[in-house]
């Protein structure tokens, strides 16, 4: 169960953020309006929320959750591998140090964004990515292991971050589109299918046995609902022009 999240108000700057997605700018007036949606579909599933403000120097810093990993016995500062987010890191480690006495960082060779990061009870599953390499993640699966928890490497083959196409929803289930629906190391779990039509839905957030999807992705809502999830729908389009989701845009503990 989580009881907090941290998330960060997006900056004017945000139009100048990394994407692939070839979608144009974000509208920073609707991003804003966007953004306070989601803090209140946070507070609906339980969770009393910390709003950072804005940092205007990093385009991307509302995406918070890339620059941190929390687990129940630590919290381990990423190296992010696009570099224009390293410095994100510094006002993160100030705020986690109000909540967490073990702090651990990954260093230079290895980098690691949080987005590549899926917790499955005690285990975490790594992708390695354009942003996450295996000396980040050896890393963190070392720090993982120092605290109890452990950790594995999957390769990713087309998507930005590991949580791009996937999501654990608790009780055996695992929200799955494109090339994840094949990995051996997933087969183990209930798969809910996500069409390739509707892949940006997989990227959607367990929280307290209720799960917040992104809106306008019928059969992947009535997939999970199927499941019997109660669902709360957030728009994030504007999130979605720099290849964020639902998931990015806190840190929850």
């Amino acid at each position: 169960m989580f009881t907090r999240a941290i998330v960060r108000t997006p900056g004017k700057s945000m139009t100048n953020g990394l994407t692939t997605a070839g979608m144009g700018p974000p509208d920073y007036e609707q991003a804003i309006a966007q953004h306070a949606e989601y803090i209140e579909a946070l507070k609906a599933c339980g969770l009393e929320v910390m709003v950072l403000k804005e940092d205007e120097r990093y385009p991307d810093s509302t995406f918070v959750e890339d620059v941190a990993l929390l687990t129940g016995d630590c919290a381990i500062i990423m190296n992010p591998g696009a570099p224009s987010r390293r410095g994100e890191t510094a006002d993160i480690k100030k705020v986690l140090r109000e909540h967490f006495t073990n702090i651990e960082e990954v260093r230079e060779p290895g980098t690691v964004e949080g987005g590549d990061i899926l917790m499955v009870g005690s285990h975490f599953f790594i992708g390695l990515s354009k942003r996450t390499n295996e000396s980040g993640a050896q890393q963190v699966i070392e720090y993982l292991e120092k605290h109890g928890m452990s950790g594995s490497m999957t390769r990713l083959e087309r998507v930005l971050h590991l949580k791009t196409g996937l999501a654990y929803l608790e009780h055996n289930n695992l929200v799955a589109c494109g090339e994840f629906l094949s990995k051996e190391e997933f087969q183990r779990f209930n798969i809910l299918r996500i069409d390739e039509e509707e892949s940006y839905a997989a990227n959607c957030l367990w929280l307290n046995d209720r799960v917040l999807i992104p809106i306008g992705y019928p059969r992947a809502r009535q997939t999970i609902e199927s499941s019997g999830y109660s669902t709360i729908e957030v728009d994030v389009s504007e999130f979605r022009k720099l290849d964020g989701g639902l998931s990015c845009l806190s840190l929850r503990f």
